[in-house]
């Protein structure tokens, strides 16, 4: 079997590093690929066994329309059983029309809980001959908006368990971003944009430093709110308890440093450091909405509190820095789930799974 993945997000993280898992979990099980991906994206220069080869091309957006040519001539030329649709920025639409055009059957992979407009859901997913969401809080939203429940697939997305020799040490941490050695670290890694709830997490920090006033936070990304959310950190006299180090490329090996991961989303379709979190043994407090309780179980790995209440959310972080031994069974208990339910064998097996479904369709 050969597929051809499509994958146009510009980061190694999110979904590209899922697809990363993917093709080379599918090497392994001696299936062919062929990665497309935008020019000078991290994807492209990411490292791949033998078996998958690797097409950078030019992506110009959603409204690249030259790009659904691209897609149909690769698919002539390479002959895959199949094409894979990864990604949003252009290759849900372009993709598809390429890749149907071409002839080949079309699996889509849907990693968001935006909704899609009832008008224009059953168009545009007429493309797909599957679609696989990596929660069930994505799936419904589709079956909400009018797609065919017989056409999705869930298949949760995974990280591997940390390699212990990779991970960063605590002093060497502390290190890095000048922290003290007895301060509790409670660390965030998100996109700066409204829905991940920085502001929310802003607001619930003065409550919990009047408990640890030694304790500090770090929240690493990047987006267009950073600013905004620097800003607010200024005026609420925050700056020595707050720190916006920006993004991190060994985020992964930094994760298992932290006394808590907060994760104060509004909407959330599964959420990848979440699962890092698990996998590091490190306790999350966070929101039940989109996909987030498909990863964290409330009272089991991690606190679950409204989305947008800043009490709720400080009562929760200042409960589990109480509480060494309740942060030591959480982080258990969320390595075991990471390990049985998100591993990336299982995330390759199930889109496997689809896979052969669609070439015993055919």
């Amino acid at each position: 079997m050969k597929v051809l993945h499509v994958e146009t997000g510009r980061h190694l993280y999110g979904g590209a590093l899922q697809v990363a898992y993917l093709v080379r979990g599918l090497a392994e099980r001696g299936v062919g690929g062929l990665l497309v991906c935008s020019e000078g994206s991290a994807v492209a220069g990411g490292d791949y066994p033998d078996g998958v080869e690797v097409v950078a091309v030019p992506m110009r957006g959603d409204l690249d329309f030259a790009f659904a040519g691209r897609i149909r001539r690769l698919v002539r030329d390479h002959r895959p059983d199949l094409v894979h649709l990864h990604s949003r920025r252009g290759a849900d639409w372009m993709g598809g029309i390429g890749a149907r055009r071409a002839g080949a059957p079309v699996v889509l992979s849907r990693r968001v809980t935006n909704p899609e407009p009832r008008w224009l859901a059953p168009i545009k997913y007429r493309l797909y001959d599957r679609v696989i969401t990596i929660s069930r809080a994505i799936r419904d939203g589709l079956v909400a908006s009018g797609v065919p429940d017989h056409k999705i697939r869930i298949v949760h997305s995974a990280v591997p368990l940390p390699d212990t020799q990779a991970q960063w040490t605590r002093a060497s941490f502390e290190g890095r971003f000048g922290l003290d050695e007895a301060a509790p670290v409670i660390g965030m890694a998100a996109q700066f944009i409204a829905r991940k709830g920085h502001a929310v997490l802003i607001d619930a920090v003065p409550q919990v430093l009047e408990r640890f006033p030694a304790a500090r936070f770090l929240l690493f990304g990047r987006g267009p709110l950073e600013d905004s959310i620097q800003e607010r950190v200024r005026r609420r006299e925050l700056t020595e308890a707050v720190q916006l180090p920006g993004f991190q490329e060994d985020l992964p090996a930094l994760v298992g440093c932290f006394d808590l991961l907060v994760h104060p989303a509004y909407d959330e379709g599964l959420g990848i450091i979440l699962l890092q979190a698990s996998a590091a043994g490190v306790p999350i407090v966070s929101s039940p909405v989109g996909g987030i309780p498909e990863i964290v179980e409330d009272g089991r790995n991690g606190l679950l509190v409204p989305a947008g209440d800043a009490d709720a959310l400080a009562d929760a972080l200042i409960r589990l820095l109480e509480s060494r031994e309740l942060r030591r069974r959480m982080g258990e208990a969320g390595r075991e789930i990471v390990g049985r339910e998100f591993s990336p064998d299982r995330m390759v097996e199930g889109n496997l799974a689809v896979y052969r479904e669609l070439a015993g369709a055919g």
